[in-house]
């Protein structure tokens, strides 16, 4: 029998979680389900501790190479079954009841992708809050490309809907053949679902909290860095190449833009003021003096330690 929902767990040194992340899947209630781990050559015991469950939902693939985030979902898509296919990372959890409820609120609206609220959870902590508040959800039923591409601002947005993690219709990412960039180390996700909405896709949202996202010091997701940032913009270069937007996404798309560009300035900002070039810090400034205005962000605070005549 098929099952509702594949989970895809891509994995990369996480035997310390990964466990967890798949317990979770597996108590998951009012839906079958199966479990889909791409070890992306991890150097640890991930792929012995994913492959200790001795339950046939979970499956284990280990990479021939490491493909990254993207290679390593894309590996896990090309041998899921189920109808509906949820993304959870190696060091995240999800609530026992998220899938039948988001899966249920999909195909009661027709819709092709599902979102829900997100727990984050400090490191070291066993509770943590609500990302979005639960009135705000509420009111926001469907996501369009729009709005997504709106939310997605850096150092902008108030709540950025790139952090969710959506489920989306296995039947839907097959026929238009939907794949994870691949050269991406952040911001994949990101991609994947503003393509779904690209072709057509509808994304609704749960208003519930039903993830669990564990925030961990020196997480990729947490840390942008300059090389980062350009790949997100090339990665939206060629995202606008394939697809025709309308008005209103054109003009977020624009603003999204411009917010890479200006972390772009600042993030070599940042570096020039590191290594003390003030031949860096003047050219970075002359070019787009809108860097400047994001030193008053806590990281700037320290920095501007390093060279006290730097302007904020």
């Amino acid at each position: 029998m098929q099952p509702d929902v594949t989970f895809v767990i891509a994995a990369y040194n996480a035997q310390d979680t990964i466990r967890r992340a798949i317990e979770s899947a597996l108590a998951q209630r009012g839906v079958s389900v199966e479990i889909v781990v791409a070890d992306d050559r991890s150097s640890d015991n991930t792929a012995a501790v994913a492959g200790s469950f001795r339950d046939e939902r979970v499956r284990v693939v280990t990479l021939e190479r490491n493909r990254g985030p993207g290679g390593a979902r894309n590996a896990a898509l090309a041998i899921a079954k189920g109808r509906w296919i949820a993304v959870l990372d190696s060091d995240d959890e999800v609530f026992p009841d998220r899938i039948m409820k988001m899966i249920t609120g999909a195909e009661n609206a027709g819709a092709n992708a599902a979102v829900d609220n997100i727990e984050v959870i400090k490191e070291g902590d066993t509770k943590g809050e609500a990302m979005f508040p639960a009135n705000h959800l509420a009111k926001i039923h469907e996501i369009t490309l729009a709005d997504f591409i709106a939310s997605n601002l850096v150092f902008k947005a108030t709540f950025n809907f790139g952090y969710m993690k959506p489920i989306f219709e296995r039947r839907f990412i097959e026929t238009h053949g939907l794949r994870y960039e691949e050269n991406l180390r952040i911001g994949e996700d990101y991609i994947f679902l503003a393509s779904l909405l690209a072709k057509g896709g509808k994304c609704i949202v749960e208003p519930s909290v039903g993830y669990a996202y564990h925030v961990r010091s020196g997480s990729i997701s947490r840390v942008l860095e300059k090389h980062h940032v350009i790949s997100m913009l090339e990665a939206d270069r060629t995202f606008l190449a394939k697809f025709e937007l309308d008005a209103e996404a054109k003009a977020a798309q624009a603003r999204r833009t411009r917010s890479l560009e200006e972390a772009q300035s600042f993030l070599s900002l940042v570096d020039h003021i590191k290594r003390r070039s003030i031949s860096g810090i003047i050219e970075v400034v002359m070019k787009d003096p809108v860097a400047l205005r994001h030193l008053s962000m806590p990281i700037g605070v320290r920095l501007r330690r390093l060279i006290p005549s730097v302007p904020s």
